[in-house]
This record gives structure tokens, sequence and C-alpha cells, in this order.
């Protein structure tokens, strides 16, 4: 059954992705994403019996806090929509779901249900497809897309084996700060300042609370061996 969840999160997240771009800004889709952990978290009290910290209660009322300001924004800046903010939000819940899934069955390798998912969400999609009509200009980004795709989503299917959900989702933070500054730079598409605050609070706190866990863990050190 975690396998049946990861497949099926992984799948619903892809799709949902791609419809939350075309929604609303990528600035926003990004920062929200990075919600990601506050979900790992609170599923992997109730399903795992891992327990919240205070530092991760500190760290999710920041992110409440950074998501409300980007709310307030999406109905003022370009490209943004609430619709899009919402769609967006829907992922991160359940792509944590699937991420607490993968750690709930760690012993088991999820690498070969990332391929499942993503044929799950071909085959759902396929009615609707248009492949041939695609300009052959685009062809090279699509065929990157497909790479950095294939690769991430194995890599992060394989984190889970190794630390705790919650932990994956503080590590793929790095993506919410560089995708706004590329899509900035490469398409000009300015994030807006509302999309900034909010997403400078959200990577702010998750950063110093990843920042405080990892700098925890290294004052933990193991009692030398006796002879």
């Amino acid at each position: 059954w975690a396998s049946a969840i990861y497949v099926g999160g992984v799948a619903c997240a892809g799709v949902g992705f791609v419809l939350a771009v075309r929604l609303t800004s990528v600035a926003n889709v990004v920062f929200i994403l990075a919600s990601l952990p506050v979900f790992a978290a609170i599923y992997s009290k109730v399903f795992l019996g891992e327990p919240i910290s205070r530092r991760m209660f500190f760290t999710i009322a920041a992110v409440l806090a950074g998501l409300a300001v980007i709310a307030i924004g999406s109905g003022e800046t370009e490209n943004a929509s609430r619709a899009g903010d919402l769609l967006a939000l829907s992922i991160s819940a359940i792509f944590a779901g699937a991420l607490t899934a993968a750690r709930h069955a760690r012993a088991v390798s999820m690498v070969p249900a990332v391929a499942l998912a993503y044929l799950l969400a071909g085959a759902v999609l396929l009615p609707v497809a248009q492949p041939l009509q695609m300009p052959a200009a685009e062809l090279p980004q699509m065929l990157l897309y497909a790479v950095f795709m294939a690769a991430s989503a194995g890599l992060i299917a394989l984190g889970p084996r190794y630390i705790s959900s919650a932990e994956v989702g503080l590590l793929v933070l790095l993506e919410s700060v560089l995708a706004p500054l590329l899509v900035w730079a490469v398409l000009g598409e300015d994030p807006g300042v509302y999309a900034l605050i909010g997403g400078g609070i959200v990577v702010g706190a998750l950063f110093l609370s990843n920042l405080i866990a990892l700098s925890r863990r290294r004052r933990v050190v193991p009692p030398l061996p006796h002879h």
C-alpha cells in the first residue's frame, strides 16, 4: 500500500505541477511547494509516530505566514492567481504524503515506482495530449526537462530510505531559491514584491530550521570504542 500511495502521489504531483505553472507564476509555485516539509512533518507525526519538535512548530508558523503573504499578492501580481496557488499547495500536501509513504517502506527501493508513477500520469494525460503538434524547435528543451525530472525524481525517491521525509523536503529547498531567479533572468517573469517577501519568509524559515537541525547533529559525538 505504501508503494501505491507513492505512485499515486508522484503521478498527481507531476501533472499538477504543470497545471499550476500555467495558472500562476513560477515563483508562487516553487515558494508554495517549499511548504512540503510542513506537511511531511505533520504526516510523519500522525502516521509514523515521529515527534514534531519545537523547532518544527516555529518553522510551520513562519511558513504559514509566508504563504499568507504570497496569497495576498496573487490578486495584484501579473501572471499570478489564487487558483494556481491553491493547486500548488495541494501538490505540496500530496507529494509530502508520497514521501511519508516512502519513509514508512524505507526498506524497499521506490526508484522503480517513479517510472510507474510517470507512466500512470502519461496514461491519464494521453486522451488530451497532442505530442505531434509540438514545434520541433522545442524538442531539445522537452528532452532536457525529461532528463532533469527523471534524475531528480529518482534521487528524491532514494532520500527517505536514509533520512526523514521532512528532511528530504528541507533539502529540496534549493529549487525554491533558484527557480524564480532563473525564470526571472531567462524568461523575464517578474515574481512580484509579495512573492519575493512571502517566499523569503518561507525559504528563510526552512533554511534556518535546517541549519539548526544540522548543527545539533554535529554536536552529537559518538563515544570512543573501548579497548
